[in-house]
């Protein structure tokens, strides 16, 4: 999954306005533009397409979690340069406010079993033994159950 196939799922699933889109990166202290932001939301195949980079992405989800939970106090995260699944999937299931078992009920809601400990090896340092990568799929059906929680009247995209 790019960065923009999870930024459209999240602008769907929580009803963003391109405006409500501008305000979550200015949450982070990051200024766009409505047109940056329309380019991002725009399908690969479109000419107006533009891809949106790691960092910027990055700052959109630190504007995501100050936007779901308040700003914390003091100085606000940097960015990250490089992001990965498992970087994206811990700051949604932060913004989200999702405990383990949160994760692993909206992950049963599209038939998918993920034990904790399964979970918990997303949230370990590369380096750990018990580390494991988040790939597109986990990604893709934690993004869906969210989806079925926030707009369980809409079908799935």
């Amino acid at each position: 999954m790019t960065n923009n196939d999870i930024l459209r799922r999240i602008r769907y699933t929580f009803n963003l306005t391109d405006t409500a889109m501008v305000n979550v990166f200015a949450s982070a202290e990051h200024t766009v533009t409505k047109e940056q932001v329309i380019a991002w939301l725009t399908k690969e195949d479109e000419e107006a397409f533009t891809p949106i980079s790691d960092t910027e992405f990055a700052s959109f989800l630190n504007g995501f979690i100050n936007t779901q939970r308040g700003k914390r106090e003091g100085e606000q995260p940097e960015p990250e340069k490089k992001l990965n699944n498992n970087i994206i999937f811990m700051k949604l299931r932060i913004a989200l406010n999702m405990k383990a078992e949160d994760v692993i009920a909206t992950l049963a809601l599209v038939d998918f079993d993920l034990s904790k400990h399964e979970l918990s090896a997303f949230s370990r340092k590369v380096d750990n033994k018990h580390y494991r990568v988040c790939n597109d799929q986990i990604l893709r059906l934690f993004l869906t159950g969210v989806q079925k929680q926030h707009r369980p009247e809409e079908s799935v995209e």
